[in-house]
């Protein structure tokens, strides 16, 4: 039984201790994701051992799915759309001109670095490292010293990139796995694309407008429960999530999709019924860098060799950054802003499940690209929370 209390409980201790001093973290250079990993380190077998072997990747996987849900859902929800659809430019050129060249540039590196890997596991390394984390750039998208477009872009981004990022990668693993199975298999493979985003969207939207129609039935017989409400936009995000991902649709997509139609239908009563589920996908992110922290680099530190890390910070500069000041060629958005956007897109929970999934297929060299993974999100975790607050005053001074 202390095996099982004793981590929760140093858990529990320790998510005290950092919400008496939130408010403090935000206002400096160190980011929550960076405290609770060194943290996971810490409490894992490389540290004091107090978790032990108990943080598997299977608990990794569930609770960051559980996590990615509720951000996306309540980020979506969040986003002004008034202010996107004027700028719709620019999540829109991130999206279908500046991803793909990601993923391409990304999948040439890694093959030229990486000879071991296949051409199908390189390009899997670089849609998993394609998608950015909304929650990691919270500090960015949150900031009213960004300027409106620039912070709803990004979010608009980080959003649906992960959801894209999916079934491109469940292609891939597909055409990895079935690489001697011929013709019909590709066909089937590039048939999971349509099923997974067609599914995903099919069940987000419907569920969103289902909900919202069934919360105004219910308020206007005033049956509800000031307690209960707290525990209904959660609920629905991880329906959405769960019954996409069960019938074989992309959840990341169903989240993001139902959580943008519910906060348009919500309207202004949006952030009084977001603000418990925003707290509970704040406190598992959390939980979750923890047991990354304790499961992953621990393991994997005694693996790294030189072109790791090298790929790791090419992912983060000049794979990212390239094509997305190139995606706004044309346009009127400033060198300052498109190096600012190139600059801020962390890697993280999405990654991380990624991997997950890269693993739990069999892929032949899974664990060199889980290492990968794991050095570029630890790198991003340092990098993208130390240069936030001195970004953002660079950018106002540059586009006040």
């Amino acid at each position: 039984m202390n095996e099982i209390y004793t981590p929760l409980a140093t858990l529990a201790a320790f998510i005290f201790c950092y919400s008496l001093i939130a408010k403090r973290v935000d206002r400096s250079v160190v980011s929550g994701p960076m405290i609770f990993t060194a943290a996971g380190f810490l409490f894992g077998s490389w540290g004091l051992g107090l978790f032990g072997g108990s943080a598997t990747s299977q608990d990794l996987r569930l609770l960051a799915d559980m996590t990615l849900a509720l951000v996306l859902f309540s980020d979506a929800a969040n986003a002004n759309l008034s202010v996107l659809k004027k700028q719709l430019q620019i999540p829109s050129r991130m999206l279908f001109i500046g991803l793909p060249m990601v993923i391409l540039l990304g999948f040439i590196t890694a093959a030229w670095l990486f000879e071991q890997l296949s051409l199908f596991e390189a390009a899997i390394l670089a849609t998993m490292l394609a998608a950015t984390d909304a929650a990691l750039g919270k500090a960015v998208v949150t900031n009213p010293a960004v300027p409106a477009r620039i912070r709803e872009g990004l979010n608009a981004e980080s959003g649906f990139n992960d959801g894209l990022c999916v079934p491109i990668l469940l292609l891939l693993i597909a055409l990895e796995i079935n690489s001697a199975g011929g013709e019909q298999q590709d066909i089937d493979a590039l048939l999971l694309v349509a099923e997974e985003l067609g599914i995903g969207l099919a069940v987000g939207l419907s569920l969103a407008f289902l909900a919202a129609q069934l919360l105004r039935l219910s308020a206007a017989r005033d049956w509800l429960s000031p307690i209960w409400l707290q525990a209904t936009v959660a609920a629905l995000a991880v329906s959405c999530f769960t019954i996409a991902q069960n019938n074989h649709g992309s959840g990341y997509i169903a989240a993001f999709s139902g959580g943008m139609l519910f906060g348009y239908l919500a309207k202004d009563k949006t952030h009084q019924l977001l603000l418990a589920t925003e707290g509970a996908a704040e406190v598992l992110a959390l939980m979750t860098w923890v047991l990354f922290g304790a499961a992953v680099i621990g393991s994997s530190i005694a693996l790294f060799s030189w072109q790791v890390p090298v790929y790791a910070l090419l992912s983060l500069t000049v794979i990212r950054m390239i094509p997305v000041y190139l995606s706004f060629s044309g346009s009127d958005v400033s060198p300052a802003s498109r190096l600012f956007m190139g600059w801020f897109g962390p890697r993280g929970l999405a990654s991380l499940v990624f991997v997950i999934i890269a693993i739990d297929a069999g892929l032949a060299n899974g664990q060199l690209i889980a290492i990968i993974v794991t050095c570029t999100v630890v790198f991003s975790l340092v990098l993208h929370g130390i240069t936030a607050r001195p970004m953002i005053s660079w950018l106002s001074k540059k586009e006040p």
